[in-house]
């Protein structure tokens, strides 16, 4: 098993093991070695921060439908991997994450050791100088960022008169169309269907997918919790609520803009960094963190196309992006205070309909 750099997962896995609703890796899998202890729901985002940081494939290591199979030297290598990086992360770094299969990899099967030589007779290019932090005076709060971004999208009070919304547009994922609804309720409930079929949502407690005519799927909580984000339907006024720890962090550039930005975690919350648009103010960029047991994964969401519909701003365009993946959706069309019933976001207790 993975060992101190593991210990706050284990814990974790210990607890919710007590309640009978969770499996361990090695109760749901076959010859599980380096990820003992560990929930059977993390096996797979492991092994996607793994194949994400190498550019492979699950066949790189495993027999295709032999997934237990030993056959492979690259699996035994897997597992010398896991256990140095458990151990360098055990002895400098107090157990945390910091060093990773990305931190060498960076998407190459092979990591590189040696400095590349110039490939051109151009003049060495220095590297980027970083960005010198502002005067003293000038630096602003976390407070004034937030209340500058809840100004711009119109004010808390405007905010508050609405307390759902029905979206309809379109969804574009490998180049191709499909229609989506999203519907959405305070303070924390969304549903969204594409092509009429395709359902995800969160229910103001857990999230659930599934397709017409099929099971449901109950997410798992590191889904349920990335998805309670997406649910909350006045982000801007419950995020001091919600993330009690905010941290004002360098200002970046995206695009061309310079954005503030603002690094936000809380008890039983995913981590989240948001970047706001220095001028105008508004969100335009919400990064989420998934931990997996050898490092975190980001999911990144791109908000434009802001306007303005009852006197408060929504962006009609949001860009999803994974590191196996991504799409966007185009709202056409959004009504305010639609009358919602609940029955919208529960969980059907049998096949979708």
């Amino acid at each position: 098993m993975l060992r101190t750099a593991l210990t706050a997962t284990l814990m974790a896995a210990a607890a919710w093991s007590q309640t009978g609703d969770v499996k361990l890796a090695e109760q749901a899998y076959k010859n599980i070695v380096e990820l003992k202890g560990v929930p059977a729901e993390q096996v797979l985002p492991a092994m996607q921060f793994m194949a994400t940081s190498l550019g492979v494939d699950c066949n790189f290591c495993h027999v295709q439908g032999k997934m237990d199979a030993d056959d492979k030297a690259t699996k035994k290598t897997a597992r010398e991997m896991m256990h140095m990086q458990a151990e360098i992360n055990k002895t400098n770094f107090r157990g945390q994450k910091q060093v990773t299969c990305y931190s060498c990899h960076r998407g190459a099967a092979r990591p590189v050791a040696v400095p590349p030589v110039l490939d051109s007779d151009a003049a060495p290019r220095p590297a980027a100088p970083m960005a010198a932090p502002p005067a003293q005076g000038q630096q602003v709060t976390a407070d004034q960022i937030l209340e500058k971004y809840v100004t711009a999208l119109g004010g808390a009070d405007a905010i508050r008169k609405i307390n759902s919304r029905v979206q309809t547009g379109k969804i574009t994922a490998m180049g191709s169309d499909s229609p989506i609804e999203v519907f959405t309720k305070a303070p924390n409930k969304r549903v969204s269907i594409s092509n009429g079929s395709s359902y995800t949502a969160f229910d103001g407690t857990a999230g659930w997918m599934g397709n017409t005519g099929r099971p449901v799927r109950e997410m798992s909580p590191a889904e349920s919790m990335a998805s309670a984000v997406d649910a909350e339907f006045a982000l801007a006024l419950r995020i001091k609520e919600l993330y009690p720890q905010l941290r004002r962090g360098r200002p970046e550039e995206l695009a061309g803009a310079t954005c503030e930005v603002l690094n936000a975690s809380g008890p039983g919350r995913v981590p989240l960094r948001l970047y706001f648009d220095s001028k105008s103010g508004l969100l335009v960029r919400l990064v989420r963190y998934a931990d997996t047991p050898l490092g975190r994964i980001p999911t990144q969401v791109d908000y434009a196309d802001y306007r303005e519909q009852d006197g408060v701003k929504t962006p009609f365009r949001w860009t999803l992006s994974r590191t196996n993946g991504r799409f966007t959706i185009q709202i056409s069309d959004l009504k305010n205070n639609v009358p919602i019933d609940d029955a919208k976001f529960a969980k059907p207790t049998g096949d979708v309909k």
